[in-house]
């Protein structure tokens, strides 16, 4: 199925890509793959900021794990015109603002990971680092980067 078609059967829509806020590229393709950058859980009405679990909960990182990889997305469309062009999610390295003692940092990202899934089917299967941090630009929640393939 087109992963675009599976976007609008979600019904999700992705936001508008992000400005850099720093002295960085939002992605970069070399050959057929495309690496973003880091991307943070922001959107023009959403903010999750703070830190897993002590400010916010497993729930709250996986729904700001979701708006990462939307934002990432957008990010990736933007740059190949259609996610209809990516054969494959290769990687994704997510980090989780963790809170003294917090070592469920997969659980976090896999929020991101089941909604690459859900979009992409089986090309959303993908090789992943989650780590915890003792804290992360903005104060985000998460900050996540993905690799792709390009047909």
């Amino acid at each position: 199925m087109s992963a675009e078609q599976r976007l609008r059967d979600l019904g999700l829509t992705l936001p508008e890509v992000p400005a850099p806020v720093g002295s960085y590229v939002n992605c970069v393709r070399s050959g057929q793959l495309v690496h973003t950058s880091g991307g943070l859980p922001f959107d023009g009405e959403r903010r999750f900021t703070g830190k897993v679990p002590t400010d916010l909960s497993i729930e709250d990182g996986q729904e700001a794990a979701r708006l990462v990889v939307l934002n990432r997305l957008a990010v990736i469309r933007e740059e190949l015109g259609s996610l209809d062009a990516v054969s494959r999610v290769v990687s994704l390295h997510g980090f989780v603002n963790a809170g003294p003692g917090f070592h469920d940092h997969p659980k976090v990202i896999n929020g991101a990971s089941d909604l690459l899934l859900d979009i992409f089917g089986e090309r959303g299967r993908h090789a992943r680092l989650a780590l915890g941090a003792a804290s992360l630009p903005l104060d985000a929640a998460v900050e996540i980067s993905l690799v792709v393939e390009a047909i």
